[in-house]
């Protein structure tokens, strides 16, 4: 017995632990950090850069020596005829002898060293290599900058979530004692039927929205699951609160913030497209200029009726071979001269997306501002609205229980509260997000 309740409690400890092993805690940057090693966009952008890396290396290799090896074996089933005047040999004249040369069976192996020496489309493709990996650096940035992003929009939706439940769980408090207490006045004949019934509906209305954002809530955790890159239903405990955010992401010195263009990872982008359209028209021209190749090759030769090379007695021959190799481009049937105006116009048009990426940045950083000043804005004033909105319902309350004010009155101060109260939270969390998509537009972090 003793035993058993050994092996219930240790099982019970491990499950108690493994549990807690699978609860993650974040504060709103753990959440980003962890987000940025763990979301799966970002995950494939790193893996974009290492292929880029190794891509890089590969183009690289092309200008280094180069070794091969190679054994050829050869065995005549039926060796090939040659006629020969029969006159070498003391025959007739006009008549021919036939004779096979070589032996039935020969093996060859060859080892070759080449080295190239000058190709022009090589050097382009050196640089061209580099920008690509830059480009690679920027996607990654730029979605570094993206996940982030989605992760204060994700985790701010679940706080909005989290504090509308709590809010309405209140209203519902006091609905539910307000409903209790009119109905008594009434089944003693001081309230009439109707006063019941107003806030019957408004009960009503009010649970119906828990039921409705407490499924919310649901999806906004896994959502913000999917945007960490954990899995779907995983236990995730926030520590920020929203009203904590709010105040922290009060930043009005983000409203001066330099508009530094070039700063931004989607000008960085639209500019490295332009240097590898540049590098494209060179590639195309470099294709009319000759290339050179040096090689060394060194090999040796046997011969035997039968298969005997793997014999000691077996004589072997050495070979070997120095030489330069030059190709010259001479005529392409005006082929190159098209391939390099085609890239010509693309260059031209990687310059136009350019200046037009810069101007809609510009628009972008001036709209992301006016947002985030009328995020503020707003922000004080639903806050206000929502102070007058609680004094405007405790005194309807007040003078509906003295019998001063009607029903509908009161219900009308208690919807314009709970409309008070999200739009506060909207306000709050809106505060948050539009500093996030300034922020990501600046690329100020």
């Amino acid at each position: 017995m003793k035993n058993k309740l050994i092996l219930i409690f240790s099982l019970f400890y491990s499950i108690t632990i493994f549990s807690q092993e699978n609860v993650l805690s974040f504060s709103l940057q753990e959440a980003i950090d962890y987000a940025i090693e763990n979301n799966r966009t970002s995950k494939m952008a790193a893996l974009d850069i290492k292929a880029a890396e190794k891509q890089k290396w590969e183009t690289t290799t092309i200008g280094l020596p180069q070794i091969s090896a190679s054994i050829d074996y050869n065995n005549w089933l039926k060796q090939q005829v040659s006629l020969i005047p029969a006159e070498f040999f003391g025959g007739n004249a006009g008549e021919f002898a036939e004779v096979t040369f070589g032996t039935k069976q020969t093996m060859n192996g060859t080892v070759k060293l080449e080295q190239l020496i000058f190709d022009g489309s090589y050097l382009v493709g050196l640089q061209s290599a580099k920008v690509f990996l830059e480009i690679s650096k920027n996607a990654k940035e730029k979605t570094n900058l993206e996940v982030r992003k989605a992760v204060i929009n994700a985790y701010g939706n679940v706080l909005l979530a989290e504090e509308s439940v709590k809010i309405l769980e209140r209203n519902i408090t006091v609905l539910k004692k307000n409903l209790h207490e009119i109905t008594k006045i009434y089944e003693n004949g001081l309230g009439d039927e109707e006063s019941v019934e107003q806030l019957q509906i408004t009960l009503s209305g009010v649970e119906s929205n828990l039921k409705n954002t407490s499924r919310l809530k649901t999806l906004a955790y896994q959502m913000l699951n999917i945007t960490l890159g954990t899995d779907l239903n995983a236990s995730t405990i926030l520590t920020d609160n929203l009203e904590t955010l709010t105040a922290q992401n009060m930043v009005l010195e983000l409203l001066n913030a330099e508009e530094n263009i070039e700063n931004t990872i989607d000008y960085k982008i639209s500019k490295n497209d332009e240097k590898a359209k540049t590098l494209l028209v060179k590639l195309e021209q470099s294709k009319a200029l000759p290339t050179l190749r040096g090689f060394v090759n060194a090999g040796y030769s046997g011969n035997n009726e039968d298969f005997d090379f793997l014999k000691h007695d077996q004589k072997w021959f050495g070979s070997s071979l120095l030489g330069v190799s030059m190709n010259i481009p001479i005529f392409s049937s005006g082929g190159r001269s098209a391939a390099t105006q085609r890239a010509k116009i693309n260059l031209e048009k990687a310059k136009e997306t350019l200046t037009e990426t810069e101007q809609k940045l510009k628009l972008q950083i001036a709209s992301a501002k006016s947002d985030y000043q009328f995020a503020i804005e707003d922000y004080d004033n639903k806050k206000q609205n929502l102070n007058l909105a609680e004094r405007i319902e405790q005194k309807n309350q007040t003078k509906f229980f003295e019998g001063i004010t009607t029903s509908f009155e009161l219900r009308q101060a208690q919807t314009q509260l709970y409309t008070a109260q999200q739009e506060f939270l909207q306000a709050m969390l809106d505060v948050v997000n539009k500093k996030a998509a300034l922020e990501t537009v600046l690329n100020q972090i």
